[in-house]
């Protein structure tokens, strides 16, 4: 198989800029423009009240030009007050007019300031909040979900696990597309913006403690390269990868993935399947889709279990994980069951049953680009 020399995760020039880039997911706030104008109207609030404080108490003002103040004098010394020029043209002679000037003028010179200097602060600010959210993210972050590579295939993989109860917090998103990320972070997920082949993006997304990781990338050579990189930071976690050939599956073995799916012959024995019985198409598609209807479920076998033949369950079981060997349900062997054992069994949820967590409709289109699966 041929390795790619360059970039192999087909990412815009653009995009790979930004690698390694962790994105938490951020609440929703205002538009930009809003609130620079909601911070115009407060600053001209502000120089209006002291206008008026102004105009008011006038006669407690001395001009040393004409020795009257005017309006246009008072919003003349309200703005030089405010921004803190203060030519001394125009100063409060009497003691009611300093007195204003000390409780009310300043605090509001002091909050015109803050309006100004506003966006600064809030950079800063920012910055720093970034900063921590990010050292708690990973002081916290243990045992969780890498998906590299969020095209349909990511996304579908993604749906299926928070179904069954995998939490937001929980699952990180590797791609090489700043869009796709920020599509990832609009929906509550921590994202990275990088390729999934280099260790340092890997790392950045914690990978080295992840229980398991989903590699769905768009070309094979490239989830061969990831799964390498994934399993020599993470020894102990679950790599699931999909390929598209199915004669690339081997060597993704070979790579150190614990479990393999041919994409492309998965969709075409389907396909096959419905043609010659489209119940039993509905009836296989019905058992992909967790959280309704027909679901296919790993379970530890009780101890009223334990000793009873297969067919004895109340569950339908149609294998026993005894191990690392799969055994099926008609196998002798299969029965009786073990206490350490494990089932692979047929449950239906119940009628009307709502799917614990659908796939966010922002996930279609904006995060699949042309090609992508």
């Amino acid at each position: 198989m041929k390795l790619p020399s360059q970039q192999p995760t087909d990412a815009p020039e653009d995009d790979i800029l930004g690698t390694g880039r962790v994105r938490l997911p951020r609440p929703m706030v205002e538009h930009p423009l809003r609130q620079v104008g909601q911070r115009l109207a407060l600053a001209f609030l502000v120089l209006a009240i002291t206008v008026a404080i102004v105009v008011i108490d006038r006669e407690g003002y001395k001009d040393n030009i004409d020795g009257s103040v005017s309006f246009l004098d008072a919003a003349y010394y309200a703005t030089v007050t405010l921004s803190t020029t203060g030519y001394g043209d125009i100063v409060p002679a009497s003691d009611a007019a300093r007195l204003v000037n000390i409780l009310v003028v300043t605090p509001l010179r002091v909050l015109f300031l803050i309006i100004l200097v506003g966006t600064t602060l809030e950079v800063l600010a920012e910055r720093t909040r970034e900063e921590w959210r990010q050292k708690r993210w990973r002081s916290t972050l243990r045992d969780h979900t890498v998906v590299v590579g969020f095209g349909t295939k990511g996304r579908s993989a993604l749906a299926t696990l928070m179904a069954t109860g995998l939490k937001k917090e929980q699952v990180v998103v590797v791609d090489p597309s700043s869009k796709v990320i920020d599509v990832v972070n609009a929906d509550g997920l921590t994202g990275v913006v990088g390729d999934g082949t280099r260790s340092d993006v890997l790392l950045r997304a914690e990978a080295q403690r992840a229980r398991q990781i989903i590699i769905a990338t768009q070309r094979d050579d490239t989830a061969v390269l990831v799964t390498l990189t994934a399993r020599q930071l993470n020894k102990g976690a679950k790599i699931v990868a999909a390929v598209r050939e199915e004669e690339n599956s081997p060597l993704l073995r070979q790579s150190g993935a614990d479990a393999v799916i041919t994409s492309a012959s998965a969709a075409g024995r389907l396909l096959g399947l419905s043609v010659l019985s489209p119940s039993a198409g509905a009836v296989l598609e019905d058992l992909i889709h967790q959280g309704s209807g027909l679901d296919l479920v790993e379970r530890p076998v009780t101890k009223a279990e334990a000793g009873q033949d297969v067919r004895d369950t109340s569950d339908l079981v149609v294998s026993v994980l005894r191990g690392h060997r799969l055994i099926g349900y008609d196998d002798p062997e299969a029965s009786p069951l073990q206490l350490t054992d494990r089932v692979i069994t047929i449950v239906r949820r119940a009628r009307g049953a709502v799917r614990t967590t659908a796939k966010p409709s922002s996930w279609n289109g904006a995060a699949n680009g042309p090609g992508r699966e």
